[in-house]
């Protein structure tokens, strides 16, 4: 969300695993054809996780710019940055920008670091350690945009204090990749899909939305903290969001729990991940230990924790096929419902449960659902 808001453009996820080299190629693809500039962010590290974000540089010919916190750091600096260029061969290393340096003479120290291999590594630049350069986190990750009220200033900031003593070169070109990947038959033309997304939900994948576009069916926004009513809609999905930050509005919003209620009443299909599952259960539990009442779908409860319990990238096999995804929660979820099915991680172990009352189906894991459309319209049929 903050790149979206720095960019002016929508921000789309490239995961090898979640989506697959040809979902990832397709994107490029589409971001080639849109804009001169393409910059991807990596998650954690260089070389952490598997597939890792030098693993999505090197199969997709993307260059390498890395980031290093230089805090405290001179000549180890030089030394972190050739490890992290080395450690993969075949890795297009553009080059090393540092952050939260202390001033001139210690950017130019740590430039210097560089300096001494052969060839020597590319200084692009420094942030300095300022308060006016920082953007708030909490559990989660990063505050959201709409809730910092001077983000574009710090935008600005960040932009005008690295623009000075920036020396990119000729910018790395890549090929752009054939687009190759078709699309899916449109199993739910004609359907509308009311997706919740406000404050309290709001984690939702572009590329999500892409797929219900390229499946047909018709997308409606409502938020669950002001409105009192669902739109007219066949399907209702609810994404993960913060819901333990808005519990107390969220609650007070009898007339939409009455709504929801007499959706999944009806027979209609009801997707909720995560904070949308929160949503669901009988109460929510917030960090300071209060109770707050919700919909009721979903027998049971979640309780915020003071520790982050699950972080994981995972696949859910339905009898009809599998979706893949992630989990990402500082809550726990107490229920009698027997789950339908368990997600499993990359290294085969138990994942989140999967619970099925109906039409509705609830889970921690955020479906990425460009991983099987089709199984995404089997969800959302009427």
């Amino acid at each position: 969300m903050i790149l979206e808001r720095a960019s002016g453009n929508a921000v789309y996820q490239l995961d090898l695993w979640m989506g697959g080299l040809e979902h990832c190629r397709q994107l490029l693809s589409a971001a080639a054809r849109a804009a001169d500039l393409i910059l991807v962010e990596g998650v954690m590290g260089l070389h952490d996780g598997r597939p890792s974000s030098a693993e999505l540089a090197a199969t997709l010919g993307i260059a390498v710019a890395v980031v290093i916190d230089g805090n405290a750091m001179a000549e180890t600096f030089g030394a972190v940055a050739l490890g992290l260029r080395e450690y993969r061969a075949g890795l297009g290393f553009h080059g090393v920008l540092a952050n939260r340096i202390g001033g001139a003479h210690h950017a130019a120290m740590l430039a210097d670091s560089l300096t001494a291999f052969s060839p020597p590594l590319r200084f692009l630049g420094a942030l300095p350690d300022e308060a006016a350069l920082r953007i708030p986190d909490r559990h989660l990750g990063l505050v959201q945009p709409g809730e910092i009220a001077d983000l574009d200033a710090r935008i600005d900031r960040a932009a005008d204090a690295i623009a000075p003593p920036l020396e990119f070169g000729e910018l790395p070109h890549f090929t752009m990749p054939a687009e190759t990947v078709g699309e899916p038959p449109r199993l739910l033309e004609g359907v509308r899909v009311a997706v919740a997304r406000d404050a309290a939900l709001s984690f939702i994948y572009p590329a999500n939305l892409d797929v219900l576009e390229s499946l047909g069916a018709r997308t409606l926004f409502f938020s669950p903290l002001r409105d009192a009513r669902l739109p007219e809609a066949d399907a209702v999905y609810l994404p993960g969001g913060y819901p333990e930050l808005h519990a107390e509005r969220l609650a007070a919003n009898r007339a939409l729990h009455a709504a929801l209620r007499a959706h999944a009443g009806a027979g209609k299909p009801l997707l909720a991940e995560c904070g949308g599952m929160m949503l669901l259960l009988e109460r929510l539990i917030d960090a300071g230990g209060r109770a707050h009442e919700m919909v009721g779908l979903l027998p049971g409860e979640t309780a915020m924790q003071p520790r982050l319990q699950a972080l994981a990238l995972q696949s859910v096999r339905f009898e009809e096929g599998e979706l893949r995804g992630h989990s990402f929660h500082h809550s726990r979820l107490a229920t009698p419902l027997v789950p339908v099915a368990y997600g499993r991680t990359q290294r085969g172990a138990v994942g989140e449960a999967v619970f099925q009352s109906g039409r509705l189906t609830a889970s921690y894991v955020h479906f990425y659902w460009p991983s099987n459309p089709r199984m995404l319209a089997r969800l959302l049929s009427p």
